[in-house]
C-alpha cells in the first residue's frame, strides 16, 4: 500500500449517511464507497433506487428510514445499524435545506415571514441536520477504539450572510459554530479520537435552491448571475468536487483536523467583487 492509499484509507469503515436521498449525499457515497467504505443511507424519502445504483457499482450499501428530528427514531436506527451493519465510523449530517416561505421574495417581505417557517428551516438544519444524530453517532464513536469522524454541511451562507435566505443562512451559521463546540467539547471531555469537521459547499444546483438560481427556462436568473460572476472559477459546483474534500475529512489524513469548516466553493468566499 501506498503512502497515498494508507493515509486516505477508509476501506471498511461504516460511513452514515443523514439525507441520503440528496444529490450530494448521494454523489459523496459514491465516492466514498468507491474508495472501499460501507455505506449506510438514511433519509425519510425513499432510498431503495440509491442504494440498488450504489450496489450495481460493486458497493456495499445500505438503507435506512430515518427522521433526524425524532432523537428515538436516530437511536433505534443507530442500534439496528450497529448490530446489522457494523459501529458507524463516518458520520455526514447531509440532511438539511431551505424552503420558499423562510426566503424573502417580491411577494413576501422581511416582515410577512411566517416564524413557523423560519423555525422548520432552522430545526431542520441545525438540530436534525447536526445536533441530534451528533448525540447518538458520536456516543457510539465513543466506543470505538479507533474512535470517529462527524462531518457537518455548512454553507457559504454561513460566511456571509446571503440576501433572501434568512432561515438557511441563520440555521447554517449555527452549523459552523455548532461544528467548533462539539469539535472542542469531544476533544477535551471524552476523546480526541472523535473528530468533527464541516464542509461548507459553494453554489450547486440542488432541488432546494434551483428555484434561486434557473429560470423556468433554464437560464441563470439575476441572482444565479450573480454568483457565477461572484465565483472566480466560473461555474457552479459539481457534486463530485465534494468528495476529495470529504475523502480527506474522513480519513487519517486529516488526523490533526478538528473544529474546521472548510470552503469547497470555486473562490466565492475568497473573492471582494474587486
Amino acid at each position: 500500500m501506498s503512502i497515498v492509499q494508507e493515509l486516505f484509507s477508509v476501506e471498511g469503515k461504516v460511513a452514515l449517511f443523514t439525507g441520503g436521498a440528496g444529490v450530494l449525499a448521494g454523489a459523496i457515497a459514491r465516492g466514498l464507497g468507491r474508495a472501499g467504505a460501507r455505506i449506510v443511507l438514511t433519509d425519510i424519502a425513499p432510498l431503495d433506487e440509491r442504494v440498488q445504483e450504489l450496489r450495481q457499482q460493486g458497493i456495499e450499501a445500505y438503507g435506512y428510514r430515518m427522521d433526524v428530528l425524532d432523537k428515538a427514531d436516530i437511536e433505534r436506527v443507530a442500534e439496528a445499524v450497529k448490530r446489522e451493519v457494523g459501529a458507524v465510523d463516518i458520520l455526514l449530517n447531509a440532511a438539511g435545506g431551505n424552503m420558499p416561505e423562510a426566503s424573502t421574495s417580491p411577494e413576501r417581505s422581511f416582515f410577512d415571514l411566517p416564524v413557523e417557517a423560519l423555525q422548520k428551516v432552522v430545526n431542520l438544519n441545525l438540530f436534525g441536520g447536526a445536533i441530534l444524530p451528533s448525540q447518538v453517532f458520536a456516543r457510539q464513536m465513543l466506543e470505538n477504539e479507533a474512535g470517529g469522524v462527524i462531518i457537518n454541511f455548512s454553507s457559504m451562507s454561513a460566511f456571509k450572510p446571503l440576501t433572501r435566505v434568512l432561515g438557511y443562512s441563520a440555521a447554517k451559521a449555527a452549523v459552523s459554530n455548532f461544528t467548533q463546540w462539539l469539535a472542542v467539547h469531544i476533544a477535551q471531555e471524552y476523546s480526541p479520537k472523535v473528530r468533527v469537521n464541516a464542509i461548507a459547499p459553494g453554489f450547486f444546483l440542488t432541488k432546494q435552491n434551483r428555484y434561486l438560481l434557473l429560470d423556468e427556462q433554464g437560464n441563470l436568473t439575476p441572482r444565479g448571475q450573480a454568483i457565477i460572476a461572484h465565483t472566480p472559477m466560473g461555474r457552479f459546483g459539481e457534486p463530485d468536487d465534494l468528495i476529495g474534500t470529504i475523502l480527506w475529512l474522513a480519513s487519517p489524513a486529516s488526523a490533526f483536523v478538528t473544529g474546521a469548516v472548510i470552503p469547497i466553493d470555486g473562490g466565492f468566499s475568497a473573492f471582494a467583487g474587486v
